[in-house]
């Protein structure tokens, strides 16, 4: 019976140490450098975004972040490691509605399940950039000048943000636009300037100046509110298209079974994070609105963003060539 007693205390203790060392763990976190999987080259929007407010939080945390850049396949690459790796509050992926649109595009070898949503980083409105010689100045009259006319519009390629939002507004409209992927942005404006292509969907950055200069015609942003610092430019919804709301957006994950205090500590970072004047200041320079929304904001983004993408694939018989 005494034996029988000792085991147990030792048991209890043993449980009681475990728990405490887990505590200590926590309250510790974190105790080494801290891995970023940007599943994009270095110097695009996300990486540059994501690099903003990773240094922020490099400071509030007094620990070294580590930006990966790992690009390829859609973002599948790097977003597939981070899959891989240890759910243990040191590794996380940033990534793009790309991430969403590749379930219904790919044979993946990871599946949502395998990833916890950690924070809506910021949104990335897409601005409807049209050839100058299309003779129309809001979206009303491009869609009725394309009954008539046939339309193209360009995209940095299948499956990415412009192609979702392009197909989606001839889906909603009801026109019949030709998809011309590109290798990249570039190519497509140096189309939309010499009218080889009719438009595009696109964030505010690289073709804004060309409109300043008259070169091209900007219509409306598929955003809920005017961007701020282009309060001239209508929303598709105050222009009749109820509805059509379609960011981009730069969001983070982490592995799954990533402990919840960790998650939590790093979504309530960076909604502070995106809080401050330089941050909101860098991020509408490179054309992001910060949002900084919780786990559960995230959540409810990738399940309603997995649907709609779905929806737009299926209906226009989009696949991979």
């Amino acid at each position: 019976m005494k034996h029988f007693k000792k085991t147990l205390i030792a048991s209890c203790l043993g449980i009681t140490l475990s728990a405490v060392s887990l505590t200590a763990m926590a309250d510790n976190w974190p105790t080494k450098p801290i891995n970023v999987i940007v599943p994009y080259t270095p110097g695009g929007a996300t990486d540059t975004v994501t690099r903003i407010v990773m240094q922020k939080l490099s400071e509030r945390l007094g620990q070294t972040i580590v930006i990966e850049n790992k690009p390829g396949a859609n973002s599948t690459i790097g977003v597939a490691q981070a899959a891989r790796a240890p759910n243990d509050g040191y590794h996380f992926v940033s990534v793009l509605p790309a991430y969403s649109i590749n379930f219904s595009l790919y044979d993946l070898n990871y599946k949502a399940s395998d990833f916890a949503p950690v924070s809506h980083i910021a949104d990335l409105p897409l601005f409807l950039f049209v050839a100058k010689d299309i003779p129309v100045n809001s979206v009303a009259e491009l869609v009725e000048y394309a009954k008539e006319n046939p339309l193209t519009y360009g995209s940095s390629g299948t499956g990415s943000s412009a192609h979702m939002t392009g197909a989606y507004f001839a889906q909603t409209t009801g026109l019949d636009l030709l998809h011309i992927p590109y290798r990249g942005s570039a190519p497509i404006l140096s189309d939309l300037l010499s009218n080889r292509v009719s438009m595009v969907f696109d964030p505010i950055l690289v073709p804004m100046p060309h409109v300043k200069e008259d070169k091209l015609k900007v219509l409306g942003v598929a955003s809920a509110e005017r961007y701020a610092t282009e309060p001239d430019v209508p929303t598709f919804v105050e222009q009749g298209f109820d509805g059509f709301i379609m960011n981009s957006w730069t969001s983070l994950l982490a592995p799954a079974g990533t402990p919840e205090h960790i998650i939590e500590r790093v979504a309530n970072e960076i909604a502070e994070i995106v809080k401050e004047q330089d941050v909101i200041d860098r991020f509408y320079q490179v054309g992001f609105v910060p949002v900084g929304g919780s786990p559960t904001d995230l959540s409810a983004i990738l399940e309603r963003d997995g649907k709609l993408y779905e929806g737009i694939i299926k209906q226009a018989g989009i696949k991979l060539n």
